[in-house]
């Protein structure tokens, strides 16, 4: 039987998910792993970027009362700025704890407090990357010392490639995302209000172009479906685009109300930033997960299953802007073929790739660490 363990997790923040898609898979894992019996602490700033952001949302204030009353089991530590270079403050926090793991989107300095108490202590360090950093911008990874950890989680193997031959770390792990079911699931009895919705950031140019060519080009001349889309950090330009292909704004969208949005729609798409078709291919990030666990068909622009997570079937992919228009065709118009595509997709996360399965995995990680 698996033991469990006291586990110390210092994310830039689970609370909100504004901006924020670590917080999506991190929700699911910690649950995951409480249920399994661990004992989770989770440590955030007060007041993070992604906090702050939220809170001047129209329902931010929403967003983060429903984050508690879905996930009340979780146990949040907040610390303020002047704790969170307290040497003290972490001593005493993390004094009872076997597995500390630092999430990427930290300060670096955090990670040089934990490595000072990592030999006093006497806990394991894991470095937890959900990002494309270490290959777009290793110089920023450099700065966490990530040598002196323990080990790194790295949640695609392009990912831990880079880690393991050009960072020179030894011990590392492939870690995908998953889906947390127990809030992404299928709403069977929804009724379908829209034809096509895409959930995602615009992406600080990182994938300006592909939103171009796999959404807008599409609806401009899909006019009969309605398309809808939602996210921030929409610059005018890409405002004035999207009314222009005549696709419907949502603006932020928490992440529980995810769920019911892809229950309204007959299909989504998913279009992933440049990094994960390049350099780190292979890696569908945390959208692709879920939607397949809502259960409804996903068409995707160009990324490589170079790890065979998903079967034949789960997922249409397309090359083009051409492409994409008659894939959206097809799938709303032959229902069964929808349908047989959504389930299929469903049955894959569900045996695959439930955040349940992540913290299986990541029991088995910390049991080899401590053996």
């Amino acid at each position: 039987m698996p033991h469990s363990f006291r586990i110390a997790y210092l994310v830039h923040s689970i609370r909100s998910d504004w901006n924020n898609g670590n917080a999506h898979f991190l929700r699911g894992l910690t649950r995951s792993l409480s249920a399994m019996g661990h004992d989770i602490k989770i440590f955030e700033h007060c007041s993070s970027w992604s906090v702050h952001n939220l809170s001047k949302e129209p329902h931010g204030a929403d967003s983060m009362s429903r984050f508690k009353k879905t996930y009340p089991e979780l146990r949040i530590f907040t610390y303020s700025d002047e704790q969170s270079h307290s040497l003290s403050f972490w001593s005493d926090a993390l004094e009872d704890r076997q597995i500390v793991l630092l999430h990427e989107w930290n300060p670096p300095e955090l990670a040089d407090i934990l490595v000072s108490l990592r030999s006093t202590i006497g806990f394991r360090l894991l470095f937890h990357d959900t990002h494309h950093r270490a290959s777009s911008s290793p110089k920023q990874i450099r700065t966490f010392g990530i040598d002196r950890f323990d080990g790194v989680l790295a949640f695609g193997d392009a990912l831990r490639r880079i880690y393991r031959d050009q960072l020179g770390i030894r011990r590392v792990w492939t870690f995908h995302e998953a889906a947390d079911t127990t809030v992404f699931r299928p709403l069977p009895h929804a009724e379908k209000t829209f034809d096509v919705a895409w959930v995602g950031n615009w992406g600080d140019g990182e994938r300006s172009d592909e939103i171009c060519e796999f959404l807008l080009r599409p609806a401009m001349t899909l006019r009969e479906y309605s398309f809808r889309t939602f996210g921030v950090r929409y610059p005018p330009s890409g405002l004035a685009a999207l009314h222009c292909a005549g696709v419907r704004y949502g603006g932020y969208l928490p992440n529980l109300d995810a769920p019911s949005t892809y229950a309204a729609a007959r299909l989504t798409v998913h279009i992933p930033r440049q990094q994960y078709t390049t350099a780190i291919h292979g890696i569908p990030t945390i959208r692709v997960f879920e939607a397949m666990a809502c259960g409804i068909p996903l068409i995707s622009a160009p990324w490589d299953d170079m790890e065979h997570l998903f079967r034949e079937g789960d997922i249409v992919f397309v090359n083009n802007a051409g492409e994409m228009k008659r894939a959206i065709r097809e799938l709303i118009s032959d229902r069964q073929a929808a349908e047989h595509q959504a389930l299929q997709g469903l049955e894959t996360i569900l045996a695959r790739h439930t955040c349940a399965h992540r913290g299986q995995q990541l029991t088995s990680i910390c049991e080899e660490l401590l053996q």
